[in-house]
């Protein structure tokens, strides 16, 4: 079955509508495709790196701030100089006529106005994607690992199960810690790593982030939008944030989740976050792949009861009580210290308001030093 188109889609600008920009987001996974929706504000150098870590197909901005004669050659530049020179870019706002030759001069390679019918729009991403694809198996040019592109493109390869395909890696001597983190829908995990990861990143810690969302049972497409809670305002290089759909795989991961995640680690980065998808009670597959788990909860979320259960608590190595700034953290914290039989840590952490990080930091360098 072929891998399903993977459009990133972008609003650069000030401009904070996003209304529109979400219902195309939302009709291109109902096409079946997987879309990386990075959110508001992205800047061309954000947009850019996000395309490099995605792997994307093709690249779709959205626009109505009428700097689209400015924006949009930017954007390819930038994608020139980050090696996409062939990375297909569209844009939606409303463009004049007139403008339309210059941004096709300067490589744009599909615009649109508002009133294009979405299946206009679906063809043409589809169009684009396959052709930039079939460029790429004419190369036959193996990834080179050590750049941002070569890895992004390997892991691309892994997530379709050709790691046959793959170049060695330069060796990287220092070890790295893989911690799975997992959490039921809406508990925070994205904002929790975010967070985790721009703390670590401050104490000088490569990191990288492997996020898994779910794919629809009924079209095949998903939308990844964890990307958008992780990513500081300003690209940072010491960050590799790469979203996989679950394609169907039962567990809480995406297929070949486990060597993406052993080649993030392999080439330097020295923590490797998983985060599963929204996960039940009995979405444990995490564990096989992590050398420690991380539930995170909300207050009120559970009892002691709740808490001695089988299941993803069993195999969960550490917990953090997440949105700790909400009423009821304090007993949360008390009930899952009393419950457990094992001295497993507890963390109240406030993500929103970026407190008691500091904390887990510590015990993350704990891991790496074993």
């Amino acid at each position: 079955m072929p891998r399903p188109v993977r459009v990133l889609i972008a609003k650069i600008g000030l401009d904070g509508h996003d209304r529109g920009v979400k219902l195309i987001v939302r009709n291109l996974r109902d096409a079946g495709m997987e879309v990386i929706y990075t959110g508001l504000w992205q800047t061309p150098g954000t947009t850019v790196q996000a395309a490099v870590q995605e792997d994307v197909d093709v690249v779709g901005v959205s626009l109505l701030s009428a700097a689209h004669l400015t924006i949009m050659p930017e954007l390819r530049r930038r994608c020139t100089e980050a090696g996409l020179p062939d990375m297909p870019l569209i844009v939606g706002g409303i463009i004049p006529e007139e403008d339309h030759a210059p941004l096709r001069a300067a490589g744009i390679d599909g615009i649109f106005n508002p009133g294009t019918p979405m299946r206009v729009i679906i063809d043409a991403v589809r169009g684009l994607a396959e052709r930039r694809r079939a460029r790429l198996e004419q190369s036959g040019i193996a990834p080179d690992l050590n750049t941002p592109v070569g890895l992004s493109r390997a892991l691309t390869l892994l997530s379709e199960g050709h790691s046959d395909h793959l170049k060695r890696a330069s060796d990287h001597s220092q070890a790295f810690v893989t911690i799975g983190i997992t959490g039921s829908p809406g508990v925070g995990k994205s904002t929790f790593i975010g967070k985790l990861a721009q703390h670590l990143r401050a104490r000088g810690h490569r990191v990288a982030v492997v996020a898994v969302d779910p794919t629809s049972p009924i079209t095949g497409g998903s939308v990844l939008g964890d990307r958008l809670r992780m990513i500081p305002a300003e690209p940072d290089e010491g960050l590799f944030v790469r979203s996989l759909s679950s394609a169907g795989q039962a567990g809480g991961l995406a297929p070949h989740c486990a060597e993406i995640a052993r080649l993030l680690g392999s080439v330097g980065h020295r923590v490797v976050l998983v985060e599963t998808v929204g996960a039940g009670q009995n979405d444990t597959d995490v564990r096989t792949l992590a050398d420690e788990v991380l539930l995170l909860v909300m207050p009120g979320a559970g009892d002691a009861i709740q808490f001695v259960k089988a299941g993803v608590f069993e195999i969960a190595t550490g917990f953090v009580v997440n949105k700790a700034d909400l009423p009821g953290a304090d007993i949360t914290v008390r009930q899952l210290r009393e419950s457990l039989d094992t001295p497993r840590p507890v963390w109240p952490v406030s993500a929103l308001r970026n407190e008691g990080l500091d904390p887990l930091c510590d015990w993350v360098e704990e891991r790496l030093q074993r």
